[in-house]
């Protein structure tokens, strides 16, 4: 349900600093792993959200194929949504710096490896480009046409069988809500789940692919399913090499905003070594970061769950237009923030509440306040906020009152669509999580700043 995003900071390692903690083995045993018979494919893999994982024979492929894991790792279940969940702990003591998962090259599903393999498609990659998503094109080599389908296609015959058959078939996030969902979510949030079913519908260029046969270009829950398994378990490797990829294995560590003990590293061969950056004690989860803690309305869109150990979330104003004055002010999703736990808000909400107030009534000491930031003039800056502060907080209690109302309406409209149709929208529990997670952060704000309630 929630994998593996990119990894900040990853490093180019040396395999000989690991050699002593992991005995390497030779992955040619993955590649010359065959089975019996060629089973089509959909009596090979069910992707059918209702269907089973299969972790045992996923952990005895990764065994047999030269994955190596450190004394005390283990994969655990959880139940979430009704549906099942996994995610890596560790039952000893890992000092910090120390390999946890190994994963060699070979092992790992690689975009550059896919269009070595199948070549390139120039028409899709033009289609792509029109589109708005070249920067997509890796993605779309590795899951969506040149291997990912290109291996359900081949069935149990496909070396990679075991591990696909191991993921999830269930998943929350943007591309798998329905439109009404999108209805029931703030307008951000709503934008961002949108977005990433507007990628998948660019990303199912089928025609120019000459190796598909028509019952897989014509599957689109195939496709979506594909698209899920990339755009959450996948990652860019941070080792120079442009490279898109999956790590099998590796994308079992869960996210966590504020406490890591996983990230990943690479040696000059391209294998893959998860390894702690803390003291990890036993009986303790191992997880990694996705992305920015303080935007979980983008890990709801992207993975699909909600993050409740962010520190923070984004203000959620609004404009109908952002200026380039609002940007140099400091105006983006991850720097307009409300704290969860102590109620404060960013600096950059006050600046532009403020710039904004001033466009309305005052240019001339908008201009002023606008110059002193660019200048680094704190002193006037403050002076200019103090002189309006009764009416920028005005303005920030209109606006969480306003909101709260807004989330009031979301919430009624969900829970009305969980009542008449929960089997047609089964992501509705995890989206009103979601608004009550943003309400209670809105309520603390307000308590915090002092400001007149005027909504519940």
């Amino acid at each position: 349900m929630k994998r593996l995003p990119s990894i900040a900071a990853a490093a180019v390692i040396s395999s000989s600093e690991y050699i002593s903690a992991f005995t390497l083995t030779s992955p040619s045993k993955f590649a010359s792993c065959s089975r019996p018979r060629i089973t089509p494919l959909y009596t090979a893999i069910d992707v059918d959200e209702e269907a089973s994982r299969d972790i045992a024979s996923f952990e005895e492929w990764a065994s047999y194929g030269g994955i190596q894991k450190v004394d005390g790792f283990q994969l655990v279940s959880e139940e979430l949504d009704g549906f099942l969940d996994m995610s890596a702990m560790t039952t000893q003591d890992i000092p910090a710096g120390s390999p946890v998962v190994y994963i060699p090259n070979e092992m790992i599903l690689s975009s550059n490896k896919a269009m070595e393999e199948f070549g390139r498609l120039e028409e899709a990659e033009e289609i792509l480009r029109t589109n708005g998503y070249e920067s997509d094109i890796r993605q779309y080599y590795l899951m969506l046409m040149l291997k990912i389908l290109a291996e359900l296609e081949r069935g149990q015959d496909s070396p990679w069988f075991p591990y696909l058959n191991s993921l999830p078939r269930y998943y929350s996030n943007g591309s798998s809500m329905t439109p009404f969902c999108y209805t029931c979510v703030p307008p951000l949030v709503g934008s961002l789940c949108k977005e990433e079913r507007a990628r998948l519908n660019n990303l199912s260029v089928k025609w120019p692919v000459p190796f598909l046969s028509n019952n897989i270009k014509g599957d689109a829950k195939l496709w979506q399913w594909a698209y899920q398994v990339v755009y959450t378990r996948g990652f860019e490797a941070n080792n120079g090499s442009g490279d898109f990829c999956i790590a099998p294995m590796a994308d079992m560590f869960n996210h966590h905003g504020s406490e890591t003990e996983i990230e990943l590293a690479y040696d000059e061969s391209g294998n893959c070594y998860a390894q702690t950056i803390i003291d990890v004690p036993a009986n303790s989860p191992l997880r990694m970061s996705y992305g920015d803690p303080a935007n979980p309305s983008f890990l709801l869109a992207r993975y699909g769950f909600l993050d409740e150990s962010s520190p923070a979330s984004f203000c959620k104003i609004l404009p109908s237009s952002v200026s380039e004055e609002m940007k140099n002010l400091g105006y983006a999703h991850n720097r307009m923030l409300f704290y969860k736990d102590t109620g404060d808000v960013s600096e950059e909400v006050w600046d532009i509440l403020l710039y904004m107030a001033l466009g309305e009534t005052d240019q001339v000491t908008q201009q002023q306040f606008y110059q002193a930031h660019m200048a680094g003039d704190y002193a006037t800056k403050q002076s200019i906020h103090e002189q309006y502060y009764p009416l920028t907080a005005t303005k920030l209690g209109d606006h969480i009152d306003t909101f709260l109302d807004e989330l009031n309406g979301l919430e009624r409209k969900g829970e009305y669509g969980g009542k008449v149709a929960a089997d047609d929208h089964p992501r509705l529990p995890l989206i009103l999580r979601h608004n009550q997670f943003v309400r209670k952060i809105f309520l603390e704000v307000r308590c915090k700043q002092g400001l007149d309630q005027n909504s519940a």
